[in-house]
């Protein structure tokens, strides 16, 4: 059976909010907020202060009605203003029910061990999703943990986008743990982060009109921590580029996107083609795109430039680290269907000939970096088969390989760390 909009349903389907999609989210947090505008909170709020002296000269019965009209007229601005913050553009910017009473948009499901959630306890989950994750997700589950102290609040499913574990002090109801995530488009990131992008773009000489296409964002909180660490990561693309800015907190700490080639030394993207041909034997294919990222966590900038549909070259510098890399990105893993199969291909990667990947790899290596391979000394790693590092024997020496290879001991990819004995 059709369900029939009441008549404030089609004014909100109206100018000037046509444009929006009204879902049926954004209509039960508008009778939410109305429901509680009922309840008498919003009245008493409204009855909050002293009268002004002219109320006071009025006779009392008037005092009365004035404290009616007055109230009514609260009530009114309210419901306009939170009806107008929930639907401006489709989406709810900051329901004034969820600023100045955020408990009453937690949702539940039908779990028994709600009840086990002091109002203490449902403030603390509801304001730190909010402020810090920037939603309220479904409580699907709560648990009391007895030997720890603790009762732990979980939301959403662990394998979705959107999920969060909160663990409160049982006593308390103070946070002590916090691990939350989520996905969102990018209409959905405040406008704090946004307003940022050309001028972050800008500083590395990137295309400041890349638009904004997704986000995500993790929050943390260890034992121990007063409050909720959040961080951020907005990707960005244009029919030109792409690229992305990671947030600590509200601080950008990494900015990567398409640049041109102008703005790369030339000897650079020489030395990208030689080491494309060594690896695969064959002329470069053209250069079809540069990013550039400046990181501010690991103080590194890199480069990485894009040839044809399959290969990369890539150069990491900064005052910890100098590395350089050459690779063929579309390697060809084979499509197996059973378990065994997988296994017996592993076996045969963790187990080929040293001769054979030495064979293989030292002519690129002399070639690119005009190394002899044979004064390197061959080291495995059972957890990373196919992925071989040469390591020299001499302590001066600060450098090592680290090179991938196919089942048919073709190599795929090749690595130069200037630092990794440091």
């Amino acid at each position: 059976m059709k369900h029939m909009d009441d008549e404030w349903e089609k004014v909100v389907r109206k100018e000037p909010f046509a444009a929006s999609p009204f879902t049926e989210e954004h209509k039960q947090n508008v009778l939410r907020q109305v429901a509680w505008l009922k309840s008498g909170s919003a009245q008493d709020m409204s009855d909050v202060g002293d009268m002004s002296a002219e109320q006071k000269k009025l006779p009392t019965q008037y005092r009365r009605r004035f404290r009616s009209r007055r109230a009514v007229m609260a009530c009114t601005t309210i419901a306009a203003v939170a009806a107008a913050a929930i639907l401006w553009n489709g989406q709810i910017v900051e329901p004034v029910i969820e600023t100045v009473y955020p408990t009453a948009a937690l949702q539940y499901t039908d779990d028994a061990g709600m009840n086990l959630l002091t109002d203490k306890m449902k403030r603390n989950v509801a304001v730190t999703m909010r402020d810090y994750l920037g939603k309220q997700l479904r409580i699907t589950k709560v648990q009391d943990l007895p030997v720890s102290g603790r009762v732990s609040v979980e939301a959403g499913k662990e394998g979705d986008a959107e999920y969060a574990l909160i663990w409160l002090d049982a006593a308390t109801g103070n946070l002590r743990e916090v691990q939350m995530r989520r996905e969102m488009a990018a209409n959905e990131l405040e406008h704090r982060y946004l307003r940022q992008i050309p001028s972050l773009l800008e500083g590395i000489k990137s295309d400041p009109t890349l638009k904004p296409i997704s986000a995500r964002r993790y929050v943390k909180m260890k034992q121990g921590q007063e409050k909720p660490v959040w961080f951020t990561t907005l990707f960005l693309e244009n029919s030109r580029g792409s690229g992305s800015i990671e947030w600590t907190r509200d601080e950008a700490v990494s900015v990567s996107g398409s640049v041109s080639s102008d703005t790369v030394s030339q000897d650079l993207i020489t030395e990208a083609r030689m080491s494309i041909e060594a690896l695969s034997g064959e002329p470069a294919p053209d250069l079809k795109n540069i990013i550039f990222e400046q990181n501010g966590k690991t103080i590194e900038d890199t480069t990485d430039l894009y040839f044809g549909d399959r290969y990369l070259v890539s150069r990491i510098g900064g005052m910890f680290s100098d590395k350089y890399t050459v690779m063929d990105f579309q390697r060809e893993i084979p499509d197996l269907e059973t378990r065994e199969e997988y296994e017996l291909y592993f076996e045969k990667l963790l187990n080929m000939k040293e001769s054979v990947i030495r064979q293989n790899a030292a002519p690129v290596i002399k070639q690119i970096f005009k190394i002899d391979l044979d004064l390197y000394k061959l080291e495995r790693d059972p957890n990373t088969p196919g992925m071989v590092t040469f390591r020299s024997a001499e302590t001066e020496v600060y450098h090592t390989f680290k090179v991938r290879y196919e089942e048919d001991a073709r190599i795929t990819m090749i690595t130069i760390d200037a630092n990794a004995n440091l």
